[in-house]
């Protein structure tokens, strides 16, 4: 794919940056590295023009990791018009302070954010915690997905993966990649170690995402120590790849990895599945806002509005592979398919959508997904995760976890090689996506 954030564009933004340039006239974005198909900026520059009778020029960024895109605006004070963060940052910025609420008014332009958008997102930016302001007033959902077991239906029954604590079973011992994630990590342990307490009614999911005490993380830490002997890796990436050749039989991941492994798996004759546990699962969301330091609050709005018109959307998620916020109904014709079992979106999509072919990693059944919540900021306590996260990894790893990563490396790179001799993409492609957490 094309950087957008070409030699122009910098000059522009060098431009910007060393004179009194009129800012109205330039959008800064800040978002995720592929996350976008690249093709629709410029569209936006010309849709804006037309809407409005202003020229606007984008000067596209992007960055890997929420925390480097906080700290640029949180303590350089950037002037980005519009990031894209996570939902756990959309709570920190809330909370800091960081964001201006949106503006839906539009003129005589469509307001396609809250004609499209999923009455499931709204209400989980609803839970949101943004102290005395409503998520749902400073941020609208982009993607999401979910976080569950992807295994090798040869060696691992449905039944042995339906729980989290396969990755604590004896049985696939160096067989087993972990994301290196402890935010998602510690959310799944902890639901798995609390599971009788949710079952008995004595604490809800949603309750335990906060969950943050001393006594919590040494119990996930407890349970991580004696996972640690069985895993094969800590991955970030690698994960899908070692499953899709059979290195791995069982892989803490998520949902887009999961889709990209499934249908890289089935050229190669290799039956992946991907399951959410019984215990209970986690969400995650990822959604647009206007910063604080934003110049150009009015086109960030246009721009935010853009990115949620359906024919957008779908185009996005045609070169992302990740799954939209929008609950549009040609959004759910574009991915319906005879090829999938129906299933119940009624809750993503509204009361007529109770039976659609649509992929359940991507969108789990509502039987399912009234299983999930969704984790929070852990504010004060994100040291303590980290630090515990370092004690349960290490700095050690076993001869056979070494061998796989080697055979891993070699394999990255020869499909590597044999993609970029590809000259279209093709539809499994749409799924490469890694969750950026």
């Amino acid at each position: 794919m094309k950087r957008f954030f070409s030699f122009a564009a910098l000059a522009a933004l060098l431009l910007i940056g060393g004179c009194k340039a009129d800012r109205s006239t330039v959008l800064k974005v800040y978002n995720w590295s592929d996350y976008i198909d690249e093709d629709v900026i410029p569209e936006f520059e010309q849709w804006y023009e037309e809407q409005t009778g202003e020229k606007v020029q984008v000067i596209y960024q992007t960055f890997d990791i929420n925390e480097t895109m906080l700290s640029k605006i949180e303590r350089g004070k950037e002037d980005f018009d519009v990031v894209c963060p996570s939902d756990y940052i959309i709570e920190r910025m809330l909370k800091n302070d960081l964001l201006l609420p949106l503006n839906r008014d539009f003129g005589d332009t469509p307001n396609y954010i809250d004609d499209n958008l999923s009455p499931y997102i709204r209400a989980q930016f609803d839970k949101i915690d943004g102290g005395d302001k409503n998520a749902n007033d400073y941020a609208v959902g982009y993607m999401w997905g979910t976080t569950g077991i992807l295994y090798n239906a040869k060696y691992v029954t449905d039944e042995e993966a339906s729980t989290w604590d396969i990755i604590r079973n004896a049985k696939f011992a160096d067989r087993i990649f972990i994301k290196d994630s402890p935010r998602d990590v510690y959310s799944q342990i902890i639901l798995y170690i609390h599971q009788k307490d949710i079952e008995e009614g004595r604490i809800t999911r949603d309750e335990l995402m906060n969950y943050t005490s001393d006594d919590d993380i040494a119990a996930v830490e407890a349970y991580m120590r004696q996972v640690k002997e069985l895993v094969a890796g800590w991955e970030a990436d690698f994960g899908k790849d070692q499953m899709t050749q059979e290195l791995g039989y069982v892989n803490l991941t998520w949902s887009g990895d999961a889709v990209w492994a499934i249908e890289e798996a089935q050229t190669v004759g290799v039956d992946l599945r991907y399951v959410c546990p019984k215990e209970g699962f986690t969400v995650w969301f990822d959604g647009w806002v206007i910063p604080k330091y934003a110049h150009n609050v009015k086109a960030a709005s246009y721009w935010i509005n853009f990115m949620s018109r359906p024919d957008i959307v779908i185009r996005n998620v045609d070169v992302t592979g990740y799954v939209s916020a929008s609950g549009a109904p040609e959004v759910m014709d574009a991915f319906a398919s005879d090829e999938f079992d129906p299933i119940d979106v009624s809750y993503f999509f509204g009361p007529e959508a109770t039976a659609v072919g649509l992929d359940p990693v991507l969108y789990p059944d509502k039987a399912d997904i009234e299983r999930s919540t969704m984790e929070h900021d852990w504010g004060e306590h994100t040291a303590d995760l980290v630090s515990m996260w370092s004690r349960v990894k290490g700095n050690t790893m076993n001869v056979s976890t070494v061998i796989i990563l080697v055979v891993a490396a070699i394999a990255v790179i020869l499909a590597v090689v044999a993609r970029m001799r590809k000259n279209s993409r093709r539809h499994t492609n749409r799924y490469s996506g890694k969750r950026r957490r």
